[in-house]
């Protein structure tokens, strides 16, 4: 099978023309050794299969984010018969940079010239065929949002692939090339055991590429007759010039881009005005663009209660509970072991089952989520939220890794990689779990239905605008703890699109699949564990005080007293949110469904939660301890122990806090 690798630009298109490409036949995997996510698919095309690889969105492959150098080591390595690099039409001059730095690996390239019908609209018309012969690499315009082009990339693909290279290499001046080529020179004469293609080495280390030269701090040869090669010439092209190597090399790519660009792409003498732009300029307005990106937050949470709770939710917990009572009489006419009668009633559609019912739910969110995703908006969010990063000390990207850590931490933190310096990955990292994930969900979703069932947008909302508050305050003092560079963001703003059913449904195919799939493994083996605990030692009433879930319960339920929910089975649902958030629901709906039997998981904490302990549960919830996976990540990101157990330990710290703070200001104004 041969391998198709996708390169480009964030915003360029590029994870459209891979849905476009692969359908639903993809998946999603981690890098070997490191945990930024791979998406693979498989595309059948005249009767051949393909494998299509999306590489992580970049402007450049320098390295200094994990991102880059997972592009570049995937490229140079030749894990992949050619490259679609998709460039976006209405913005050669920045896109063709990353093509510049293909050119230069020697990688076998075509381009999918994505969104030409903005170009058009823009009035920028584009001579593909000369494009491609300044480029030496095939061209071949697309609409990916439409499907316009796609057939003919692939036609193109499958005719290049076995076709021998053409890509022309980049002149960086007479010094710069007669340089590059004595190095390239040396780097062979030395037989380096090598993993690059020695011309890009060479190029690599006139710009001293700290990441490359870093590979061959051990190898004597490289040090001694290497590096002292490059030091010598480094220092001659700057007496020459004036100008460090990767200076002049920076705007020799430049010059030749716009070369190219002069004699490919005709522009209109003055700037067209689009629709995208007319929307921005309300939309991401100084002073109107957060709060309109607040009110369009409010109407989403409110419509996901409104619809995926009241109408389908409502339906399809009626349509459990109506299963549940027909496998109990099954149970009962088979004459069951009441053991097992206890463990599928209580176990399962107690537990597993209170988190089912909020399958709805989550469709409805991520679908208003897919929404905004396709349609463009998501971008302008990370962009009318960057001057408030700045004014906190922190970097507008980190606002990007909190807006992904709402489907789930786990992938929140993992693309903090995208970050460039070390300060700004470690205030991402440990803010990311303040953000509202799927899984907390079913826990807001059972108690707004049981104490705010009128206000449950409201709620909804602030749960999350106190999860993004929290963050951003903690990140400022932790921008006081960490040192380091400050470092910019620049961003490319997506013209805005019509959402496609089919980018939507993949959207929120995958993050139903994920939350369907937890309840399937980690929500069972958890209620599974506790629902043993509950009925042990043999002999106590089960799901009593006396078991030993009950007895570890009530040794941790004192903590929690001054928050106002110092009851046991709160304190085991919390305990077990700490494997996954979705099982405080799960241990809840199965240590209630044993004491109160018929009663919905709603009906029993009416009984014991008052309004105010149920919201402080809630910001204890919203803010404690992120569960086992989230931590683990942490873990692997920081590659530290102690930064894991920080995350764990202050977060739980300032959860408690909080819960206790809305009670206890909540009873002096006589609300408890």
């Amino acid at each position: 099978m041969q391998t198709i690798a996708l390169v480009g630009n964030p915003n360029s298109g590029k994870t459209t023309i891979f849905n476009a490409l692969t359908g639903t036949n993809q998946h999603v995997g981690n890098w070997p050794g490191v945990t930024v996510e791979k998406k693979e698919g498989i595309i059948k095309f005249q009767n051949r299969e393909y494998s299509v690889i999306d590489l992580p969105g970049t402007y450049g492959l320098g390295g200094y984010s994990e991102d880059e150098a997972i592009a570049r080591d995937f490229i140079l390595k030749g894990d992949h018969d050619i490259i679609i690099n998709v460039v976006d039409a209405t913005n050669l001059e920045r896109n063709l940079y990353l093509t510049t730095l293909l050119m230069e690996m020697g990688a076998k390239v075509i381009i999918a010239l994505n969104m030409v019908d903005d170009a058009e609209k823009r009035q920028i018309k584009v001579d593909y065929e000369r494009l491609s012969k300044e480029l030496g690499i095939p061209v071949v315009p697309t609409v990916a949002s439409k499907g316009r082009g796609i057939d003919q990339l692939m036609q193109k693909t499958a005719e290049t692939i076995g076709r021998k290279n053409h890509i022309r290499d980049i002149s960086y001046g007479k010094e710069i090339d007669e340089k590059v080529a004595f190095l390239k020179d040396i780097i062979e004469r030395h037989q380096i055991d090598r993993e690059y293609p020695s011309r890009w080495l060479a190029i690599k280390l006139l710009e001293n590429d700290e990441d490359v030269i870093g590979k061959y701090q051990d190898n004597a040869a490289f040090k001694e007759g290497v590096l002292a090669e490059v030091k010598k010439t480094t220092d001659e092209i700057l007496a020459t010039s004036g100008m460090e190597p990767e200076m002049v090399i920076l705007d020799k790519r430049y010059e030749f881009i716009n070369q190219v660009v002069s004699k490919a792409v005709v522009r209109p003498k003055e700037e067209i005005d689009t629709i995208s732009d007319k929307i921005d300029r309300v939309v991401t307005h100084k002073y109107f663009g957060i709060p309109i990106f607040a009110l369009i937050m409010f109407i989403i949470y409110q419509l996901t209660f409104t619809i995926g709770q009241d109408i389908l939710g409502e339906a399809l917990a009626g349509g459990i509970e109506k299963l549940g009572e027909l496998v109990a009489g099954w149970l009962e006419a088979v004459n069951s072991p009441e053991i097992l009668n206890l463990f599928i009633i209580d176990g399962l559609f107690g537990g597993v089952g209170a988190v089912l019912e909020f399958i709805p739910l989550i469709m409805v969110m991520y679908m208003m989520f897919g929404i905004l995703e396709d349609s463009g908006y998501m971008a302008r969010a990370a962009y009318i939220m960057d001057r408030s990063m700045r004014a906190l000390g922190l970097h507008g990207k980190t606002f990007i890794s909190m807006i992904i850590g709402t489907g789930c931490n786990v992938p929140g933190v993992m693309s903090t990689r995208t970050l460039e310096n070390k300060k700004d990955r470690m205030i991402a990292i440990l803010i990311n779990p303040f953000m509202s994930c799927g899984a907390r969900l079913p826990i807001y979703m059972v108690f707004i239905a049981a104490f705010f069932p009128k206000h449950g947008g409201l709620v909804l909302f602030s749960l999350y605008a106190i999860g993004i508050i929290v963050a951003l305050t903690m990140g400022k003092i932790f921008s006081k703890v960490f040192r380091g560079e400050e470092s910019f963001f620049i961003m490319e703003l997506p013209p805005y699109r019509m959402p496609t059913i089919k980018g939507i449904g993949l959207y929120m195919w995958e993050q139903v699949w994920s939350f369907v799939h937890r309840a399937g493994t980690v929500i069972f083996l958890v209620v599974s564990l506790l629902w043993i605990l509950s009925i042990l030692p043999y002999g106590v009433e089960p799901y009593s005080e006396d078991s030993i879930l009950g007895i570890i319960g009530s040794f941790i339920a004192p903590i929690f007293r001054p928050a106002g929910f110092g009851t046991w089975q709160a304190s085991v649902g919390l305990f077990a949110g700490i494997a996954a958030k979705e099982a405080v629901v799960g241990t809840l709906g199965m240590v209630y469904a044993g004491v109160e039997e018929g009663a919905r998981l709603i009906t029993s904490i009416q009984g014991v939660f008052t309004p105010l302990s149920a919201y402080a549960f809630l910001i204890m919830s919203l803010l404690y301890t992120p569960c086992a996976a989230t931590i683990a990540t942490i873990y692997k990101e920081t590659n530290s122990k102690r930064w894991a157990w920080f995350s764990a330990v202050y977060t739980f710290l300032i959860g408690w806090t909080g819960a206790v703070l809305v009670y206890q200001v909540g009873r002096l104004f006589g609300l408890a």
